[in-house]
């Protein structure tokens, strides 16, 4: 693969380090709170501000391995002692590296057959060689105090929103059929 330089664009690899969102939070995202509009309108201006390049690797779309577009990632800061997601910005990436940032997700998927091994290792080895590369390490998971389920807001321009799902029980509910421990790693 190879790696282009876009004038005035300085690639972030350490996207790829983005910190576990802790599960009262999964599936409560702007994209799902501000419709579906608004996040055509967003990803779309995140591709054009890098020139349709990955943030994270700095490829370029139409060379991005399996699939030749980019993917919208929301970014955040997590207070988790709190409960607090607070919505950042929404950057583009590769299906590699935004992949690699859900790597619970991914293994998840490997083991129900939507991924083969080859591919999930494809996207492992993708994300630690681009951080490799930017002399970056892997961060251990969060083991700090956490907030309360119910307590868990999601934070976009100032508005608060509740999780999804209300208590645990309802979240295994819906990942039932997904390892919770890979989830976790999300």
């Amino acid at each position: 693969m190879s790696k282009f330089k876009v004038e005035r664009v300085k690639f972030r690899p350490q996207i790829l380090l983005c910190p576990q969102i802790p599960k009262p939070m999964h599936g409560t995202a702007p994209r799902v709170v501000l419709g579906q509009q608004w996040w055509d309108l967003t990803r779309r201006e995140a591709y054009r501000s890098t020139s349709y390049h990955c943030l994270a690797c700095g490829i370029n779309q139409g060379e991005c391995p399996e699939r030749r577009l980019l993917e919208g990632h929301e970014l955040y800061d997590i207070q988790y002692a709190i409960g607090r997601l607070n919505y950042i910005e929404t950057v583009p990436l590769c299906h590699y590296c935004h992949n690699y940032i859900h790597a619970g997700r991914t293994m998840a998927l490997m083991e129900q057959g939507v991924y083969t091994a080859r591919k999930a290792a494809a996207i492992m080895n993708h994300g630690d060689k681009t951080l490799y590369e930017a002399g970056l390490s892997k961060l251990p998971p969060y083991t700090g105090p956490m907030a309360w389920w119910g307590d868990w807001r999601l934070v976009v321009f100032g508005q608060l929103y509740e999780p999804i799902y209300k208590t645990e029980a309802e979240w295994k509910a819906h990942y039932g059929g997904l390892e919770s421990e890979k989830l976790d790693a999300d």
